[in-house]
């Protein structure tokens, strides 16, 4: 991997790890997780401070692979992603990350799937312009193509068909 694509990845992580809100560990290791209550399949980044390594391991049933923390910047943080495993039940899991010698462990609470999208409270009216109310009304007077319309576009199509045809047969004449 490039140098570039590594100092993204790594700037993406830190940014998600501060916008979204975090679990922090019990036991002051410094550990969170973002989102703090995850559903099964998310993506969840790593965080770790106080940890005077340049890398450490995190592990947990909870994820689908162990995850490498690795410094990013100048602070010190050890940063990481996973993914939470898709057929997880809902609970509680121990996240356990090593630096060093050291083990520091905080709870993981995976929540539920959403059984449903949001839908919108109000929706807004739109599409249609101002003419689709009156459109839609039957004080229009008209409601769609009739009789005439249809043996017009008979018509039209049969010229097209022949137009086609007469050209079709000079081509293979002058062909000859």
């Amino acid at each position: 991997m490039g140098i570039v694509k590594v100092t993204l990845c790594a700037a993406s992580a830190v940014l998600a790890a501060a916008l979204t809100p975090a679990a922090y560990a019990a036991d002051g290791g410094g550990i969170s997780v973002n989102p703090a209550s995850p559903v099964p399949g998310a993506e969840v980044a790593l965080r770790m401070t106080g940890c005077a390594e340049r890398t450490a391991s995190a592990f947990s049933a909870a994820f689908v692979t162990d995850v490498k923390l690795a410094v990013t910047g100048s602070e010190g943080i050890l940063i990481g992603e996973s993914r939470i495993r898709s057929s997880l039940r809902v609970g509680s899991y121990d996240v356990t990350v090593t630096c060093g010698d050291a083990r520091h462990t905080v709870a993981l609470p995976v929540g539920d799937t959403p059984a449903a999208p949001a839908s919108p409270i109000a929706p807004v009216k739109a599409g249609g312009g101002g003419a689709a109310v009156h459109l839609g009304t039957e004080e229009s007077g008209t409601t769609g193509p009739g009789i005439g319309h249809a043996v017009t576009g008979l018509v039209l199509a049969g010229v097209a068909a022949t137009a086609v045809a007469l050209r079709s047969a000079r081509r293979s004449r002058r062909a000859d």
